[in-house]
Formats: C-alpha cells, structure tokens, sequence
C-alpha cells in the first residue's frame, strides 16, 4: 500500500520484451511480459522483493544491483496502464510502500491502476496550475467525486471538478517540479486509480442496492 506521495523520480535504463517457452501455436498475447530496469538514485532500503509504485503501478523487485532495480510486468498490467508508452531515458515516479509508524500524507492508494486517461490540458500558473485529463473509461467517472482523492501515475491529488469525461485537478508548483507532470504534454496518457472508498462504495450498491432482501448494510 502506498500514499500517492511521490519521493523521486527514477529512470528507465532498459526494457526487455520476454515471451513464454512454450510451443509456438500456444504462443499468446497472454504469454507476454517485459522486464524493466530502473536507475534509482535513492534506492538504499530496496531490496528483492520489495513493492515499489512505479507510476502508481504496483511492482516487485525481482532484481537488485547497486542502484539498479528490475521489474517484471505481466500482459495485463501492460494492457491496463500507460507502460506500452515507455521508453528508455524516461522518468518515472517513485514511491516505495508504507511503513507501519509513518505519516499517510496523500491517501490510501494500492497500486491498482483501473485505467488510463490523457491529458487535454495544462494551464501553468506561478502560484498554481490545472491539469484537465479526459478518462477513457467511462465505467471510472462514477468512482470520482469532486473533492475527492484520485491517484494520476501514483500521484495523490484531489479533484477540482468532473465534467462529462473530463476531470480538473489543482496542481501546485511542487508537484510540478517533483512529480512527472512537470514533464507531461497535452496527448500524454496517464495512469489513474480511483479512490479505495469509492470502489467499495460502488460494489456493494452493485450487489445491494436494487435488492430489497439486501438492501440494508452493515
């Protein structure tokens, strides 16, 4: 579990594409995966094993070497997140996972990406900016509430306003300067992860919501 908080920004050294050993015609896009390796220049604690948000995507350390931390990301992730985009000599955020004792600055975020976004919008200002980002899914904008918390490529922010796709959200100049946005461009896509609560909130009314005999919940 992470807070959205980012702590530095890490860059790609290498992608490499890995397919299953199995027969050719049982060779599917399911079998695929990519390995990452990512320079961290504050990568003491790290070790194999360990749960990194790596633009909001949650991942495990497979290996380890001085200040070079490799990655392997499964199809799916691939298919759910903004990762088909990156390239060598990108930066990414980074965030490693909540200690028990620390202070939960952002919110509560998994690491779960439920879809991606892109961005429509940036208006730069000099005590603050907006960022207008159209989701793709429209299956997420339910999950969004103006006010609330949403994760944009692991980045804890809060949501100015949701109007038809298009979500606004205040940045501020450190978030800028210490975060990806600071580098993002209208067309980039980003990865978003709706608030924990309001996926709750969202199943249960799913299962008991029209339902009479379960209508009541405890």
């Amino acid at each position: 579990m992470f807070t959205g908080i980012t702590e530095y920004l890490g860059e790609i050294e290498n992608i490499e594409k890995s397919k299953s050993k199995r027969n050719k015609k049982s060779v599917s896009k399911a079998n695929h995966h990519i390995e990452i390796t990512l320079i961290l220049p504050e990568s003491k604690d790290i070790k194999i094993g360990d749960s990194v948000s790596i633009n909001g995507v949650c991942l495990t350390v497979s290996k380890f070497n001085d200040s070079k931390a490799t990655f392997q990301v499964i199809d799916e992730t691939i298919k759910r997140t903004n990762f088909i985009d990156l390239k060598i000599g990108d930066k990414v955020n980074v965030e490693r996972s909540l200690s028990i004792g620390g202070r939960l600055e952002g919110h509560f975020v998994l690491g779960h990406i439920d879809g991606t976004g892109i961005i429509k919008k940036l208006e730069r200002g000099d005590l603050g900016s907006k960022i207008k980002i159209e989701i793709l899914d429209k299956e997420l904008l339910p999950l969004i509430a103006q006010k609330g918390s949403i994760a944009i490529d692991g980045i804890s922010l809060t949501v100015v306003s949701v109007r038809k796709s298009i979500v606004e959200i205040a940045l501020i100049p450190h978030t800028l300067e210490n975060t990806t946005l600071g580098i993002k461009r209208a067309g980039d896509a980003v990865n978003i992860e709706a608030d924990i609560l309001s996926r709750y909130i969202s199943n249960i009314y799913q299962f008991s919501g029209n339902n009479k005999k379960n209508s009541k919940i405890y």
